[in-house]
């Protein structure tokens, strides 16, 4: 606690720079990645809601292909796709750097790699399967669209392709939902629980497009991390964590839709 308070009040990158530039920044950042997220999230589930039928029998999904039928291209536009999205963790990264802080300040390096990968291990353990769960049981009352993992072509790159994905997507959500939000928010004079409350909101609003219980069970994460963000000081354990369990529902998903009855498909 005392970590991340000192975190929060450490001087923003332009010195004596008012409240109103630090908010500019933040919104920009946001507006590049998942703040922009969340608003296509929305847009979405009003388009699910409003069509005929039943959430459930609508399909989500999360990893599909950009050009079918042609694997060399598909590859190179799924590379594109992880690279890119990535762009806005390297502006965080250059903003902390300028500000003299720069990843390890969120506890985003490589100085505990085996102390992170354990933490994050048992946060997945423990977050993987209630979130398993919980995403069937939302399903079956018709919360929440059919979640599809993947639908690539079976290629020798596609288990690669997902690995990256969820490494894409893990570094990214963690980095700035987590680490770079809250650091701004505080610096910004958000209270602490006002600070966990807009992290876990942003983090819900970009799921919102599974549907309710995508909004919700995300939300929840959302206030797990914050409250394991202060008390551990670093995201490299909820990076590990969020990787392993996009990873396992990625590659899971690949090996068994289709073969098993109770996981659901389209």
């Amino acid at each position: 606690m005392q970590e991340e308070a000192a975190r929060a009040a450490d001087p923003s990158p332009y010195g004596e720079a008012s409240r109103r530039i630090l908010g500019t920044e933040l919104l920009l950042v946001l507006a590049l990645s998942l703040g922009a997220s969340g608003v296509s999230a929305l847009i979405s589930f009003i388009g699910s809601v409003t069509r005929p039928g039943g959430l459930k029998d609508q399909a989500a999904t999360l990893n599909g292909s950009y050009a079918p039928g042609r694997p060399w291209l598909d590859l190179a536009w799924q590379l594109f796709g992880v690279s890119t999205s990535l762009v806005p963790v390297l502006l965080v990264a250059h903003l902390l750097l300028r500000e003299g802080a720069g990843l390890r300040a969120i506890g985003f390096d490589r100085t505990r790699p085996w102390s992170d990968l354990g933490r994050g291990a048992l946060l997945a353990a423990a977050i993987g399967g209630t979130g398993l769960a919980f995403y069937l049981v939302v399903r079956a009352a018709g919360f929440n669209l059919t979640v599809v993992p993947e639908s690539l072509p079976d290629v020798w790159w596609k288990i690669p392709v997902l690995i990256l994905s969820a490494i894409q997507n893990s570094v990214l959500e963690e980095v700035i939902v987590v680490g770079y939000l809250l650091r701004r928010l505080g610096q910004l004079g958000w209270t602490p629980m006002a600070a966990l409350v807009g992290s876990s909101l942003l983090r819900g609003s970009y799921h919102l497009y599974q549907g309710i219980g995508g909004f919700i069970g995300n939300m929840v994460m959302g206030v797990v991390f914050v409250l394991l963000y202060r008390r551990w000081g670093r995201v490299g354990p909820l990076v590990a964590a969020h990787a392993l369990i996009d990873i396992v529902a990625f590659v899971g998903y690949a090996l068994l839709a289709g073969k098993v009855g109770w996981l659901p498909t389209p």
